[in-house]
């Protein structure tokens, strides 16, 4: 689901890592990595597939199939990719089997879409995924990561929590990320239903 922060479960050894409370299983197998221009039209697969775990939850979340089957579209990913803003999971045949975008809105390194492969869950990818993307954010100069999010979906908002993000009460949320909230509810999101969250870097 494009710009979702939909469905995922670090570089290893960051510093920043143990800071900000959140300590990455180190899983073998598995590489994060910038993305290659070659790879990107494998990721919206990743995106739809990844998706697929809300497909149960889908009427009380209020998304219609084409929300499930919505995607970064690839110019978007050629951009991100283009700037160094899009990651990848790569497993041990070096194909990605998950990925991170991010995007600057103003002042924010914003997390747009990080998803997994259902079958390469639980591997602690999408934490390391997370990390390389603080990583990078500290590295930028911004004070924080910022995600929307599932308030109450399992895999969402409450696994962002164990990874140090907290949510931002929605009198403190700046013009920037009240756009990202008010383009979800254009697409058909509750908003009711979602949350901006942070992390600092």
């Amino acid at each position: 689901m494009a710009g979702v922060t939909s469905c995922i479960e670090g570089v290893e050894g960051l510093a920043r890592t143990d800071r900000a409370g959140c300590n990455p299983s180190m899983t073998t197998g598995y590489t994060i990595r910038l993305a290659r221009g070659v790879e990107l039209d494998q990721l919206p697969d990743i995106e739809r597939r990844a998706a697929t775990r809300f497909r149960e939850r889908a009427g009380a979340l209020g998304l219609s199939e084409a929300m499930l089957a919505d995607a970064q579209p690839l110019d978007s990913l050629s951009t991100a990719n283009d700037d160094g803003r899009l990651w990848v999971a790569a497993d041990a045949d070096d194909h990605p089997v998950g990925f991170a975008l991010v995007r600057e809105i103003g002042l924010f390194a914003h997390l747009d879409e990080i998803d997994v492969l259902p079958e390469h869950g639980r591997q602690g990818l999408g934490a390391r995924l997370i990390e390389a993307v603080c990583e990078w954010a500290y590295t930028r100069g911004f004070d924080a990561v910022t995600l929307s999010t599932f308030r109450d979906v399992p895999w969402n908002a409450p696994y962002y929590a164990r990874h140090g993000f907290e949510p931002v009460a929605a009198e403190d949320l700046p013009p920037e990320l009240i756009e990202v909230l008010k383009r979800e509810a254009d697409k058909g999101l509750r908003p009711e239903l979602r949350v901006i969250m942070r992390r600092a870097v």
